[in-house]
């Protein structure tokens, strides 16, 4: 069920970005100034880090990657479309690490737990459903403030 819901909310925020023209997804209507570009990045990013970093214990180059000085980034020559493919391909490894492991099964202990115990995939899979809802309910009210009336 958890993978459904990641699914189905990955999907919804691809609909959402692919509602939105170029000018849009790169400017920030809200005071905390992220771009719709920047949540995707942000959201594959907390994929990798409470997936691949967390839950499988992976080295990760830089699992951070996603904020500089503070605030979501995204370079400039990025695009939707790398971007998109980027959030599908990580919610790919999310979908067959939770199809493959034991939703009691602990993650490996590393840097992403700070010395605390690793969390179970069942809380980690809950806390990304949190995470997407959460988001996703930012990005219906960006989208709307941007003249989005879609469903």
């Amino acid at each position: 069920m958890f993978v459904q819901y990641l699914d189905h909310f990955r999907s919804a925020v691809i609909g959402k970005i692919d509602s939105l023209d170029e000018d849009e997804l790169r400017r920030s209507r809200l005071a905390s100034g992220w771009t719709p570009l920047e949540l995707v990045r942000h959201l594959r990013f907390v994929e990798l880090r409470w997936i691949e970093w967390g839950f499988r214990g992976e080295a990760i180059a830089d699992p951070w990657d996603d904020h500089q000085d503070g605030r979501w980034h995204i370079p400039e020559s990025v695009s939707r479309e790398q971007l998109v493919d980027e959030l599908r391909a990580q919610g790919d490894r999310t979908r067959q690490v939770a199809l493959s492991s034991d939703l009691a099964g602990r993650g490996v202990p590393g840097p992403r737990w700070s010395g605390a115990e690793p969390a179970s995939l069942e809380r980690v899979l809950f806390h990304l459903l949190q995470e997407y809802a959460r988001h996703l309910g930012h990005l219906d009210i960006v989208a709307e403030l941007a003249g989005d009336q879609s469903e």
